[in-house]
């Protein structure tokens, strides 16, 4: 895997990368066939996608015959936790619960995925603490902490 690269992607990128991590080894011509059923891009518009990833260092080519076969260069679950980690560093420390708790509700979860999160929390229950310092910056957030006038 690359050792530099661009986590940062958009939205449609990330339609891109999707496709490239279920399939592994791809063209560009499967990743427009499934990305013209959902997002009713044209080609051109696929291929601009493709060269920006390549780019910031998220895929990688190989030439095969007259056509390139692109493959991921991050792995799926290391750009999901590096995109949480992002989201988290945006809000206050004592919203990361409520935010966690609104994805939840937000998520449809199996029987086995709740009893996944039962045994996480379970877990991080024994290190939990009584009351999170608010770490912001005066004027980022409404803690008392900060005078800025109300509570979380």
């Amino acid at each position: 895997m690359a050792e530099h690269v661009e986590k940062q992607i958009t939205d449609s990128e990330w339609e891109v990368m999707r496709v490239v991590w279920a399939q592994k080894h791809v063209t560009s011509k499967e990743i427009i066939e499934v990305l013209e059923k959902k997002m009713s891009w044209k080609p051109a518009t696929t291929k601009t996608f493709i060269g920006r990833l390549v780019k910031k260092g998220m895929l990688s080519t190989e030439a095969e015959g007259k056509k390139f076969i692109y493959s991921a260069n991050v792995v799926e679950g290391d750009v999901i936790r590096e995109t949480l980690h992002d989201l988290l560093d945006h809000i206050c420390d004592r919203d990361v619960g409520n935010t966690i708790g609104t994805m939840i509700t937000q998520a449809t979860l199996s029987v086995q995925d709740i009893e996944n999160l039962k045994k996480i929390l379970e877990m991080k229950e024994s290190e939990a603490v009584e009351d999170i310092p608010c770490t912001c910056t005066p004027g980022q957030c409404r803690c008392q902490d900060h005078s800025c006038g109300s509570r979380h």
